[in-house]
C-alpha cells in the first residue's frame, strides 16, 4: 500500500458560496507539495478540511488508506497528522523553548522526551539563539518558525505548513528550506506548503498544485506552473513578482 496523505472530490460551501469544487489532491511519504493560488483561492479551507478543523460538504480524507472522517484535528495529531498557523498560536508568557515542548507534550510525550524532541526541532530551524526569549517579544517571521518547531515535536507522519516563510528575511529563508529537506529527508515526512510566494515553492517542491476560485487550475511541476497561462492570469495583481521568483 501506498503511503499517502489524501483529500479526493473534496466540495466545500459556506450557504449559496461555494469555496472548494471537486478538488483532489495527494502527498506521498517524503513528498514536498505545494499549494497556491491567489488570496480567497480556497487554500485555507482546503488544508483546514484536511486538517479536521472544517468538514466539507462531499469527498473524503484518508492517511495511508485509513480514512480520517469524522476525526478531530487532535485525533488527526495523533494518527501522524500535524499543520503549522499563519499566526503561530503561540503562548506569549512563555518562552521559545517552553511553547516547543508543550507541543510535545500535548501529543503524549513525557516530560523527558519532550524535552529531547524540542531542543532537536529548536536547533533544526535555527532557533537556539532566540530559545530563552519570550514568546511575546518574537518578530511575526520567527513566530511561525516557533509554530514549525512545535509541529515537529510531534514527529508528524505528514505536515502541513501555512505560510511559514511570510515574515522572514533574507537569512532566515534559506534556513527555513534547509530545514524543510533536512525533515524530508531524516524523517521521511510528507509535507504541503502554502505559499504565495512561487520562487520559494520552486526550491523547495517537487509538484504544485494551484487553486483559483475554489477550482483546481493547475497541477504539475513548479517551472511549468511559472508558464502556465491561465496561472499567470490568476495571479496577476496579487503575486506577480512572486510567480517570477522573487522571494518578497
Amino acid at each position: 500500500m501506498t503511503q499517502k496523505l489524501e483529500a479526493v472530490s473534496i466540495v466545500k460551501s459556506f450557504g449559496a458560496i461555494k469555496v472548494l469544487e471537486d478538488i483532489t489532491i495527494t502527498v506521498n511519504k517524503g513528498e514536498v507539495v505545494g499549494l497556491l493560488g491567489p488570496n480567497g483561492a480556497g487554500k485555507t479551507t482546503l488544508v483546514n478540511i484536511i486538517a479536521g478543523y472544517e468538514t466539507q460538504n462531499s469527498g473524503t480524507v484518508s492517511m495511508d488508506g485509513k480514512s480520517l472522517d469524522g476525526l478531530t484535528p487532535e485525533a488527526r495529531t495523533r494518527a501522524g497528522l500535524a499543520r503549522t498557523f499563519q499566526s503561530g498560536r503561540l503562548f506569549p508568557e512563555l518562552t521559545v523553548s517552553e511553547n516547543v515542548v508543550l507541543g510535545a507534550i500535548g501529543s503524549g510525550e513525557s516530560t523527558k522526551k519532550a524535552n529531547r524532541r524540542a531542543l532537536n526541532a529548536i536547533e533544526m530551524l535555527g532557533l537556539t539563539t532566540v530559545m530563552s526569549e519570550s514568546a511575546a517579544g518574537l518578530s511575526h517571521g520567527l513566530s511561525r518558525l516557533v509554530g514549525l518547531a512545535r509541529a515537529l515535536t510531534a514527529n508528524p507522519d505528514y505536515l502541513i505548513m501555512d505560510e511559514p516563510a511570510a515574515g522572514l528575511n533574507d537569512h532566515e529563508t534559506p534556513a527555513l528550506l534547509a530545514a524543510l529537506e533536512d525533515i524530508r529527508t531524516d524523517s521521511g515526512c510528507g509535507m504541503i506548503l502554502i505559499e504565495h510566494n512561487v520562487g520559494l515553492v520552486a526550491d523547495a517542491c517537487s509538484k504544485v498544485y494551484v487553486l483559483a476560485s475554489g477550482e483546481l487550475l493547475f497541477q504539475g511541476a513548479p517551472d511549468a506552473a511559472l508558464k502556465d497561462e491561465g496561472v499567470l492570469t490568476a495571479y496577476l495583481g496579487d503575486a506577480t513578482m512572486g510567480l517570477h521568483g522573487g522571494r518578497g
